[in-house]
């Protein structure tokens, strides 16, 4: 059986955003023997139903890999509607999160802002209005104090309350001694990543993916969820 993987990110505007997407699809590629096709849900082309069209004629099925954070909208919705209308079966993937090894990249990018113990942390996150996904988003948040030994705020750059600027806010207020860091959430630079860097806090996290770097766990997390259905 011919199986093409669609690794299906959000989209975005940003070139340093689509350069760093471009390089975790390409190195999943380069690690699977069956094809993969880098679709978008919004924003970019291919869209999910484009690749999906493309690949009707040389494929016997679809594995679609949401490349989202949180399980919301876009992977109950959007793409489980765009497996629906494929001209050849297709499945649909779980979100990338929560997961321990996100986690661990998040730690990674905190202690290359220089965090150190002690500094008051705000996990940034981009928001949804479906609450599985705002759970998915909680519960990171938690795994991540676990991992740091120390308490993390949970802020939202859309949709959710409270506000990124908010959390940062109230962290400063209850430690005002202490800087405040945000450990951001997001997939890879774009917009929301913008909005991060101007939530006022003193040290900002990069994402999880920049173009200078894909860590080996986005790659393996990627490859574990095409792996379960391929």
């Amino acid at each position: 059986m011919h199986t093409t993987v669609l690794a299906a990110s959000h989209g975005t505007s940003s070139p340093a955003g689509r350069t760093a997407v471009r390089m975790l699809v390409d190195r999943v590629a380069a690690s699977l023997d069956v094809p993969v096709i880098g679709c978008h849900v919004d924003v970019e082309q291919p869209d999910v139903d484009s690749a999906l069209a493309s690949v009707a004629d040389t494929a016997d099925r679809a594995v679609i890999v949401p490349l989202l954070l949180s399980a919301g909208y876009h992977v109950y919705v959007d793409l489980a509607e765009s497996a629906d209308r494929a001209q050849l079966p297709a499945t649909v993937a779980p979100a990338l999160g929560p997961d321990d090894r996100l986690v661990d990249v998040l730690a990674r990018r905190l202690r290359e802002t220089g965090y150190a113990p002690g500094t008051s942390v705000v996990l940034a996150a981009a928001g949804s209005s479906d609450q599985r996904a705002v759970a998915d988003c909680l519960r990171t948040g938690a795994m991540l104090a676990d991992v740091l030994e120390s308490s993390v705020d949970v802020g939202f750059i859309s949709a959710v309350q409270p506000p990124l600027a908010e959390a940062v806010a109230s962290a400063r207020d209850r430690n005002p001694e202490v800087p405040v860091a945000v450990a951001t959430y997001l997939l890879a630079p774009g917009y929301f990543a913008d909005l991060a860097q101007q939530a006022g806090a003193d040290l900002v996290a990069a994402p999880l993916l920049t173009p200078e770097s894909t860590p080996q766990e986005l790659i393996d997390i990627v490859l574990d969820r095409a792996a379960a259905l391929v």
